[in-house]
């Protein structure tokens, strides 16, 4: 099927790349010449694993342009992947999918052939509609009908793991303003999903409030997590892996996501939940569980800062091994290990941070005073306490070689529990957060110093 995508960012060109790699004839669609360049190239122009691979299957069924209109008139379905960033509201801006809307609807004015119109960036419940539609409706000359539908059909992937997510998804959502596109929608996923997900068709507003919904959920349920390390972090033998395992073996509760640990972040799942605190307002309601999550979400920070004074950490070099939101991505944005490391600049301590794909973004946000390296190892033997902030296979073994010295032993802080202790602890304190552990330190010690004091 020849198929049209509009943006080719970090989940656009993902998209266009297994949509072409599957056998589909695919014209992907950016403004940035640099973009459409490399694409043409079968160059990833985003950072994302296995991307390169992807665009080497393609085998000349993908292409790009910055004519949208010439993407439109030769595809049978347009998907749109365009941003949706967060206003001063907290509300998703439609202005990049207004704009594309009508764009698309001036390509289709006058003609009659069938074509579907997807909608999969995320966005306020009833936007689509009221916004999306209504725009292209209008520059198209016609109402949705027989020969033009549309489809909200949000993607649940997460940057790192964009196509491997996009190849064996969960669950496939598709909001259809009729039953056929949704049927047309249905069966061109089916040549592209390696398994079988299940199918939930409906209306387009209860896709929408079932995507906003579902990352919520998920944040929540990292909060609840994360609310129960702090609890065991108080008692002598505390385990939050302990409690947790347990608990998420209920299979009204699962193991996904539920692993107490370090504060979300990512473009997503902060913006999402505030988005629907947003609606809540919006509706005359008052939405308390997303509020609270997010003011949960800002324990691990400070329980993790409480716990680095508590070892002396005015007078030694903190080093913070990963600073962005996940592994295996370069995405920053609301980045625990980036949040730490500027909430200890701000109270004037000694950083050296290491990251294996982000430091060049890290570069372009972290004060100078920030001491920013390429090798594990510098970070490491630079350092007094180091703060594994991410479960990077490559920070799991931490050469022993590294923690010898004249200086006295190092301390770890494992934020994940995950690092090779009994190879460690015979020459590095090891404290893993979430455990009574950190009793040790933090017992006699004031808690709530707040975030941004220097002290």
């Amino acid at each position: 099927m020849e198929v049209a995508v509009i943006g080719l960012g970090k989940l656009g060109a993902p998209m266009a790349a297994i949509f072409a790699a599957s056998g589909h004839q695919v014209i992907g669609v950016d403004r940035l010449e640099s973009t459409v360049d490399m694409v043409n190239r079968l160059e990833p122009p985003v950072f994302e694993p296995d991307l390169a691979e992807t665009l080497a299957k393609t085998e000349g069924r993908l292409r790009a342009t910055s004519n949208l209109a010439e993407a439109v008139r030769n595809a049978r379905i347009t998907f749109v992947i365009v941003p949706t960033p967060s206003d001063k509201r907290d509300a998703f801006s439609m202005d990049f999918a207004e704009i594309a809307a009508m764009q698309i609807g001036e390509a289709l004015h006058g003609r009659t052939d069938p074509h579907l119109v997807v909608m999969t960036s995320t966005v306020m419940p009833g936007d689509t509609e009221k916004i999306f539609i209504a725009a292209l409706e209008l520059a198209a000359g016609r109402k949705l009908g027989d020969n033009l539908g549309v489809c909200y059909s949000p993607e649940f992937i997460a940057l790192g793991s964009c196509i491997r997510d996009f190849l064996h998804p969960d669950l496939l959502l598709i909001g259809e303003s009729n039953p056929q596109w949704g049927e047309l929608l249905e069966s061109f996923y089916r040549t592209v999903h390696l398994s079988r997900p299940a199918v939930y068709k409906m209306s387009i507003v209860n896709a929408e409030i079932a995507k906003i919904s579902l990352n919520s959920f998920v944040t929540m349920k990292i909060s609840f997590a994360n609310m129960i390390a702090s609890i065991c972090e108080k008692f002598p033998g505390g385990n939050v892996d302990a409690v947790t395992g347990a608990l998420g073996a209920d299979t009204r509760i699962g193991a996904k996501y539920f692993k107490g640990s370090v504060s979300f972040g990512g473009p997503c799942f902060p913006r999402d939940n505030k988005a629907l605190a947003r609606l809540g307002k919006d509706l005359g309601l008052d939405l308390h569980l997303p509020t609270a999550t997010d003011q949960v979400n800002e324990s691990p920070l400070e329980r993790t800062l409480a716990l680095i004074e508590a070892m002396g950490g005015k007078n030694k070099t903190i080093g913070i091994l990963g600073l962005a939101y996940k592994p295996g991505t370069n995405v920053v944005e609301k980045a625990f290990g980036m949040a730490l490391a500027e909430a200890l600049n701000r109270r004037r301590r000694a950083v050296v941070a290491h990251d294996f794909h982000a430091l060049d973004l890290a570069s372009r946000i972290l004060p100078d005073e920030i001491a920013l390296t390429d090798s594990v190892e510098k970070c490491v033997r630079r350092c007094d306490i180091i703060v594994l902030a991410l479960p990077c296979a490559g920070y799991k073994a931490i050469d022993t070689a590294w923690l010898k010295g004249p200086s006295p032993r190092k301390m770890i802080i494992d934020c994940w529990r995950f690092a090779d202790r009994a190879s460690l602890e015979n020459l590095a304190d090891v404290v893993a957060l979430g455990t009574g552990e950190c009793l040790e330190f933090t017992a006699a010690q004031p808690q709530g110093i707040p975030l941004g004091v220097a002290v």
